[in-house]
């Protein structure tokens, strides 16, 4: 039994939809999430700029004595994820690739798409999981930023948003794929939205459920489970001020978020 946290962070209130997944897999772990408000987005930055947040990030976990970390984030696991696993002597689960196993689970075209942040399309890390379970598929990626942008404001519905959901997704439909990856973890939050664009022909993949199953095989092989004994944590922590993490947490995670504490990471 191993009753330290498990670390979750974002560049803002994204990963939340993948700590949801997490405390339905293992509601017995304690977990610490950290959104870094004060720089979101990640990507229009440089991959080289979001990889030096994330290392600071990742450092400010483990002096919390996490037992394991999970890059909820595309553009972060993009930038960084190789070098974190060579760096850090702790268990590390990124968002890509569990996305990109469902994916190839789930499409019978061979034409898959990808709607993510500039940073992850232009990485082409969905590219190339993809592409490494199957070579014949073929993967047509946009960059959706002004999404993000609506999530992280905490405007989750509306006529605006649908018609900026649609006009990113037009190009996607017109090639004809059977199977569209959300490839940031922002995007559940308005999945909704997203499958009334798609329509019924198109299985809409969120990597959010499968990063869960991975975090609980991981913690199984390193008989790292927590033990039941008691209730929980949850500590929610966030670089930015003047946020809608708070509003945005409580509508999607209920009580399981009551208090966001604000902290100054130096970078």
């Amino acid at each position: 039994m191993d009753n330290r946290p498990i670390g979750v962070f974002d560049s803002g209130v994204g990963g939340l939809t993948v700590l949801r997944e997490i405390i339905k897999v293992v509601p017995d772990e304690n977990i610490i999430y950290f959104g870094d408000t004060a720089r979101v987005p990640y990507g229009p930055r440089d991959l080289e700029e979001v990889r030096k947040y994330v290392f600071r990030i990742t450092e400010f976990l483990c002096q919390k004595n996490v037992k394991l970390i999970v890059i909820a984030c595309n553009t972060s696991t993009a930038a960084a994820l190789k070098d974190l696993k060579k760096t850090f002597n702790i268990p590390i689960i990124g968002v890509i690739k569990p996305g990109a196993r469902t994916a190839v689970a789930n499409t019978n075209n061979m034409r898959i798409g990808v709607i993510a942040t500039k940073g992850t399309v232009e990485s082409k890390a969905y590219d190339y999981e993809i592409k490494k379970i199957d070579e014949s598929i073929n993967v047509c990626s946009i960059a959706a930023p002004k999404l993000v942008d609506y999530v992280e404001k905490g405007i989750l519905e509306g006529k605006e948003l649908d018609k900026v959901i649609c006009s990113y997704l037009k190009p996607l439909i017109k090639k004809d794929i059977d199977t569209l990856i959300m490839g940031c973890t922002h995007f559940p939050l308005i999945e909704k939205q997203i499958k009334k664009c798609t329509g019924k022909n198109i299985r809409v993949i969120s990597s959010a459920v499968e990063t869960a199953m991975d975090v609980k095989k991981a913690l199984k092989n390193g008989r790292a489970i927590a033990s039941n004994h008691s209730k929980p944590t949850r500590k929610f922590y966030e670089t930015g001020y003047g946020s809608h993490f708070f509003e945005v947490g409580k509508m999607f995670l209920g009580e399981e978020i009551n208090n966001v504490e604000s902290v100054s990471l130096e970078i």
